[in-house]
């Protein structure tokens, strides 16, 4: 089998996390999210928030997150505001707009939200005598790292957060991929900060060494019923403890981070071998990482590797990702930087 490089969610799981499903695996439990080793992450994961009243739920997945948190966070006339190439708007089949909610897009600048655009926006919204007429933005949604594998720095997020307290509207943050936004060359965001910064934002599990499952968590508590949306959106898990046994795992001696430090290792180290190959890379300092291929070059190394064809740049050039995960290895580099001599 190629060596890929497609996704950071096409292996299984860490061995820590393997091992304490099977270590946990005969032991009986409540179900629902009820039982010990669920509680125990949700200790730990406090802990790591710096917030010990804070309300944490595991869900199956981040398209369930995205749409079951939007729901249960807009009223029944609400919109969500977002970018145009936030995944809740290209990449999720409509799961927002299938509950009722529109989802609002603002320009993306390499990803990210502008907040002088949400202010701008926003202002705008309130001061047409008309608003009543139209679907209102309720809440925003923003990822980090985004879609684009690019990141936030603090002074932006605290920005989108104070327009947001001003016009009394929730900021929930997509971390699907959270602990490589984190562990990014360059943030200065923490996961204290990023608890102190917004009403609602998830850690990432899928796509960070767990088999599936993410942790949902509100900073000042969850809305009401929350547990029986969760449940009306299919996100419920009713062996909980499958996702919480892996959460227990993934913030036991700082797993969760240290895994997410190999990935962005891993990702500079790919990086460079663009680089040196002459090969033209976005700039990102996370785990994903878009080049530029010419189509012969593309064909040619897809005979080699596996990666993604992300959009075409012209009639003779696309962009293409290459991501590492936390299963990301030594071999598999060197694998590449074999392949791409083949095409320099």
């Amino acid at each position: 089998m190629k060596t890929s490089f497609e996704s950071d969610y096409n292996n299984g799981a860490h061995p820590a996390v393997l091992q304490h499903l099977l270590e946990t695996n005969i032991q009986q439990s409540a179900s629902y999210g009820y039982d010990l080793w669920s509680e125990q992450a949700r200790e730990k994961i406090r802990a790591a928030c710096d917030c010990p009243e804070a309300d944490i739920y595991f869900l199956v997945g981040g398209t369930q997150a995205n749409a079951t948190i939007i729901d249960a966070l807009l009223p029944s006339y609400g919109a969500v505001v977002a970018t145009e190439t936030a995944h809740i708007n290209v990449h999720e089949s409509g799961a927002v707009e299938a509950s009722g909610h529109k989802v609002i897009t603002l320009p993306s600048h390499e990803g990210r939200m502008m907040p002088s655009e949400l202010a701008d926006y926003l202002r705008r919204f309130h001061a047409d005598p008309t608003w009543e007429h139209m679907a209102f933005p309720g809440m925003v949604y923003i990822t980090f790292p985004t879609e684009l594998g690019t990141i936030y720095q603090a002074k932006n997020i605290a920005q989108i957060c104070d327009i947001c307290q001003q016009y009394e509207i929730p900021l929930f943050i997509d971390g699907a991929r959270l602990g490589y936004g984190l562990a990014a060359e360059g943030s200065d965001i923490t996961l204290p900060w990023l608890t102190r910064h917004c009403d609602a934002f998830y850690i990432g599990g899928t796509k960070v060494g767990a088999l599936c499952g993410e942790a949902v968590v509100f900073p000042h508590g969850a809305p009401r019923g929350f547990f029986t949306i969760v449940k009306r959106h299919g996100a419920l898990l009713a062996k909980s403890r499958v996702a919480g046994v892996q959460f227990d795992a993934l913030f036991t001696d700082g797993l969760y981070f240290s895994i997410s430090r190999h990935a962005i290792q891993m990702a500079m180290r790919l990086r460079k071998l663009f680089t040196e190959a002459g090969i033209p890379i976005k700039e990102s300092p996370t785990n994903q990482q878009f080049v530029v291929l010419t189509n012969q070059q593309l064909d040619v190394l897809m005979q080699k590797v596996l990666f993604e064809t992300w959009e075409p740049i012209d009639d003779t050039h696309t962009l293409c990702r290459f991501v590492t995960s936390w299963a990301t290895t030594d071999a598999d580099l060197s694998t590449l930087a074999t392949a791409l001599k083949s095409i320099a």
